[in-house]
């Protein structure tokens, strides 16, 4: 066992690739242009799967893909069905088969305003980002899936989807849907050899997250049993798992990632 490095990067650098345990896997990480979809998208690649990197962001995901071995930069729009059935294709043309997915795609949505006062044409845009977008990721990754009998998918969900959180209704809402649509779809697809699973992180140090006011993340972090909040490479690094073939008696969970802030 190798010991924990005496320093890290500011976001967490890359956890250890393990080995070569998706040798041989096609992988498509929609969202992988920034932040935990471009963490997993590199994990992936050091343990060996061809990695389909997809997102709306084309500059983005080119820099991702061109950082990797053996991945491809895909552009597609989760709203936009026909785009995501287009890179799944693509990635299936370049291994063969579709093993996983992990759908990083989302957006916030109105921040600060309560309910009363939520424009319903944004409301709306998350959802539709959020909600229907993991729905069309699932729909276009089963298709291609279900021929082989294996599939994994992961959507990254929320710890707002489980607790809420207060003037962040649109965010709250389509992630709780996403959880409730991860349970669902475990048990349509239980017996043919794909699982969909969902993560709910709480917050996770991105870029991102330097751009908000300190007294945002105290809040958001005071909240963390941990007293911190999480890492790139540890969102990566359960991912990961969840796309594993040793994830395998494991469907329409949702996997914590909150430093003990949900445990349910």
């Amino acid at each position: 066992m190798t010991s924990a490095p005496s320093s890290t990067p500011r976001y967490g650098g890359r956890p250890e690739p393990l080995g070569a345990e998706f040798a041989g896997q096609t992988v498509a990480v929609i969202g992988a242009g920034s932040g935990i979809g471009a963490a997993t998208a590199a994990l992936l690649a050091d343990r060996g799967a061809r990695v389909a990197c997809v997102d709306l962001n084309s500059p983005a995901v080119a820099r991702t893909a061109a950082a990797l071995p053996n991945a491809l930069a895909l552009t597609a729009d989760v709203t936009a069905p026909d785009t995501v059935d287009a890179a799944f294709d693509a990635a299936v043309q370049a291994g063969g088969q579709l093993h996983a997915v992990v759908n990083c795609a989302g957006v916030q949505g109105e921040l600060g305003v309560p309910s009363h006062e939520v424009d319903l044409g944004r409301f709306e845009a998350a959802v539709r980002t959020n909600l229907l977008g993991a729905l069309v990721v699932t729909r276009a990754a089963v298709t291609r899936m279900l021929p082989h009998g294996y599939g994994r998918i992961a959507h990254v969900a929320s710890i707002a989807g489980k607790e809420g959180n207060p003037n962040m209704v649109a965010y709250s809402a389509s992630k709780a849907g996403v959880i409730g649509m991860v349970k669902a779809q475990g048990k349509e697809y239980a017996r043919t050899g794909i699982t969909v699973n969902a993560l709910a992180p709480a917050v996770i140090r991105t870029p991102f997250l330097d751009s908000q006011p300190d007294e945002v993340v105290r809040y958001m972090t005071a909240k963390i049993p941990m007293g911190r909040t999480g890492t790139l490479p540890e969102a990566a690094s359960m991912l990961a798992f969840m796309v594993s073939s040793a994830c395998a008696f494991t469907t329409g969970f949702c996997f914590d990632l909150s430093g003990g802030r949900a445990t349910y």
